[in-house]
């Protein structure tokens, strides 16, 4: 498994801290930007990289976005075919995302979301397997096909 991950100025400190922590805990994360503080970037941008990265091997890679609220990187993700990304706040909900909604793409809120808890709903995210029932199964569909 794979992580891509990718914030805007808003949410660079948080990615930063995010990468060492899974590099501590030895996951395969690549960094898609921005590598030095840029006040005047676009969130759009990075979360666009993310999730043409994803697409490249959906079955293998996951993404994470950061930006001051989530949304932005979110909607920016979920803009391609076969990325389905979800803001989450907290671990619980993070694991649902994945779970039920088969979520390929973590989008984190770095202005709400403190350094802590955000390990926690990685973790959550990256420990969390999509269900595989019917009704889950024709939930994605429906979204693949929309």
């Amino acid at each position: 498994m794979t992580i891509f991950i990718g914030a805007d100025h808003r949410g660079f400190e948080l990615k930063n801290a995010i990468l060492e922590y899974l590099h501590e805990k030895n996951i395969r994360i690549e960094d898609l930007g921005p590598y030095e503080l840029a006040p005047l970037d676009d969130a759009i941008d990075y979360s666009q990289k993310v999730a043409q990265a994803v697409l490249q091997n959906p079955e293998n890679y996951l993404g994470i976005v950061i930006c001051g609220s989530g949304c932005a990187v979110a909607m920016a993700a979920n803009r391609f075919k076969g990325i389905r990304s979800g803001v989450a706040m907290n671990p619980s909900q993070s694991a649902h995302l994945r779970e039920n909604d088969h979520v390929n793409i973590l989008a984190l809120a770095s202005d709400y979301t403190p350094t802590e808890e955000a390990h926690k709903v990685v973790d959550a995210f990256l420990s969390a397997a999509p269900k595989m029932d019917e009704k889950y199964l024709r939930r994605v569909e429906k979204l693949d096909k929309a």
